[in-house]
């Protein structure tokens, strides 16, 4: 067990977003999370990252986790929660990664240049390591993103909608590097709108409306998704469905 989420309730203000959730995560799962907007879902990646305290209910970490959390967790933001025009490098943002709360002014070693050196060449983006976030595509931003959130090769990672403004070459290449760091070892936690594309790589499902299902497997159905509150509308991409859920009223029975 890395991660317990106890009878969670948490809100802003007076508002409560998240009622009375629990969740369990272990070492290795790759879980996809899903909902409408405003289900929730942004609000439980903030509980696990330690931006916002519960209003009741217990966390509870892997005393390892506990002990390295600032490098036990890596985070892959939202596309639009970066600063495109903030004067830095890409090679700077991914070394950033290496940096904590008691740490922010210190120089980087040999050996994490060294990492970042690695983790861009290995996504493909070494020849852009002097280029600004201002001259970048989408994905080759959100592989820079990514090479930051592994910089300290965290035991999990989560992602936030991280196929948003991106092509579908860079989709494709972005859940197969997941798959392969997910059977390496590392935990994932993937918010995403698009449940049919990543149903491929994911191991089980947790639908997050309000309140919170973990489904032991990575497939759906709409009944399922009805039964939870969560309309959806499905397309196709070839063979590949592809599952937007659309925001709705909420109903209590």
């Amino acid at each position: 067990m890395l991660l317990t989420l106890k009878n969670i309730s948490v809100g802003y203000e007076r508002q409560a977003v998240l009622k009375n959730i629990s969740l369990t995560v272990n070492r290795g799962d790759f879980i996809g999370i899903i909902g409408p907007n405003g289900g929730g879902k942004t609000t439980l990646l903030k509980l696990i990252l330690g931006l916002l305290k519960p209003w009741q209910g217990k966390i509870i970490m892997d005393s390892h986790m506990t002990l390295a959390k600032e490098k036990a967790i890596g985070y892959l933001p939202q596309y639009n929660n970066f600063d495109r025009q903030f004067p830095i490098t890409v090679k700077d943002i991914v070394l950033s990664g290496f940096i904590t709360p008691k740490k922010i002014f210190r120089r980087y070693t040999p050996q994490e240049r060294a990492r970042v050196d690695t983790l861009l060449q290995e996504m493909g983006i070494y020849t852009l390591r002097d280029k600004a976030p201002s001259e970048l595509s989408g994905g080759e931003l959100q592989r820079t993103l990514l090479c930051r959130s592994l910089a300290s090769n965290p035991e999990m990672l989560i992602l936030d909608e991280p196929n948003t403004y991106v092509d579908n070459q860079f989709e494709h290449e972005l859940y197969e590097k997941l798959r392969s760091l997910n059977q390496a070892g590392k935990t994932i936690l993937l918010v995403t709108h698009d449940i049919g594309t990543v149903a491929h790589y994911i191991k089980t499902i947790a639908c997050v409306n309000e309140t919170l299902h973990l489904h032991p497997s990575n497939k759906i159905t709409a009944q399922q998704l009805a039964a939870y509150n969560c309309p959806l509308q499905i397309i196709t991409h070839g063979d590949i469905p592809h599952t937007v859920l659309k925001r709705h009223d909420h109903f209590h029975e």
